[in-house]
């Protein structure tokens, strides 16, 4: 196998974006899959750059080795079963990962970057005050501040909220789950973003996707 650089370079950790034959972004897999689902007929059509090059045995008769190409985005065949429910009313699951993603891992109270390792949720209304823990009441918070704001509100606690928390909708929670996304993948995937979308505008401003 070699990637369209030398061999040296090949990333066997570079993710395919997997669509649905409409173009809804799915999700992220491994080169694994992608030859799977390309070697079953699974895949209708692919774009952007080719990031893998798996080659196969050579043709007895024409002494030709064969070769499958592997695109950073690939659409397969069907439609998912509920592509309905997330233009609307899809809330991914909440986490750690895709919540400090979101929030560019910047604390949303002293506005300084951290490590993951240095951050927390935050529930900007406490739980021991009714909040829930939902995409819409939480936040990322170096350690530091969660602990002085402790069990209170940012109100209560003296200390000012920068952004608005907000829920993700698929294609977004879809890129928040990526690494290292390439630049035909974030451009298609920011095609699928609400026009008014709070996290394309953290990534135009950041002028590349977090690793």
């Amino acid at each position: 196998m070699e990637s369209m650089g030398t061999t040296m370079d090949v990333d066997l950790q570079q993710q395919v974006l997997r669509t649905d034959i409409a173009g809804m972004p799915l999700e992220w897999i491994g080169y694994q899959d992608a030859v799977r689902l390309i070697t079953l007929g699974q895949v209708s059509y692919s774009l952007g750059s080719t990031v893998y090059r798996i080659h196969g045995g050579i043709n007895a008769i024409s002494g030709i080795r064969s070769a499958i190409d592997v695109d950073a985005i690939i659409a397969t065949h069907g439609t998912h079963p509920h592509a309905h429910l997330f233009a609307d009313s899809y809330t991914p699951p909440l986490s750690n990962q895709a919540l400090f993603r979101r929030d560019q891992y910047l604390c949303l109270y002293c506005g300084e970057q951290f490590s993951h390792s240095l951050l927390s949720r935050d529930h900007v209304n406490p739980l021991s005050q009714g909040g829930a823990d939902t995409w819409g009441n939480v936040v990322t918070s170096c350690k530091r501040c969660n602990n002085h704001k402790a069990g209170r509100t940012p109100e209560q606690a003296g200390m000012q909220l920068l952004a608005i928390p907000f829920t993700p909708t698929h294609a977004e929670y879809v890129y928040l789950q990526g690494r290292r996304i390439l630049a035909d993948q974030m451009e298609f995937l920011l095609a699928h973003f609400p026009r008014n979308s709070l996290l394309k505008q953290r990534v135009q401003r950041a002028g590349k996707p977090l690793d």
